[in-house]
């Protein structure tokens, strides 16, 4: 009894520290992004060893914050404590133009402050826009999208 009651104990143990990192949501916030940096319809992800993430949704689709957000289907970085870089498939609305969004990088969580790379601009947010992740709309509301060089209509 003793045994098996030791050996259930070690077995949670175990397991704790894993299940801590159930979601990507409790994986962003240990390692210290804002757990609404992705949205709820996150279907899965992988995190490898080097830091590379994939994250999997299960179509692509709009969010807003400050600025609407598009998200592609899948979206890969590089993931290390307060910063995600190397972005693909996230993308931000600026003066109606959408850019894409090469890094996200929280410098000093005291500040408050939240930075996105978009290439020609570094745009700062407050950290209390992300906290909860945003529901995520399909794409079906008369977007003008660019896109790996292309432009893609949706009327409505």
């Amino acid at each position: 009894m003793a045994a098996t009651l030791w050996f259930l104990e070690f077995t949670i143990l175990l397991i704790l520290p894993f299940s801590q990192c159930d979601s990507i949501h409790n994986l962003l916030v240990n390692k210290g992004l804002p757990a609404g940096l992705l949205p709820k319809a996150v279907k899965s992800y992988n995190l490898d060893e080097e830091g590379h993430l994939e994250v999997f949704l299960d179509q692509p689709c709009l969010a807003k914050f400050e600025n609407r957000v598009y998200f592609e289907s899948v979206i890969r970085g590089n993931l290390s404590y307060g910063e995600l870089t190397g972005l693909v498939g996230l993308s931000q609305e600026e003066l109606f133009l959408w850019l894409p969004v090469k890094d996200i990088i929280v410098d000093d969580p005291s500040s408050g402050l939240i930075l996105f790379d978009v290439g020609v601009v570094h745009k700062q947010f407050s950290l209390s826009l992300f906290e909860d992740p945003p529901d995520c709309k399909p794409d079906v509301q008369g977007s003008l999208l660019l896109r790996s060089g292309s432009i893609n209509f949706t009327i409505v």
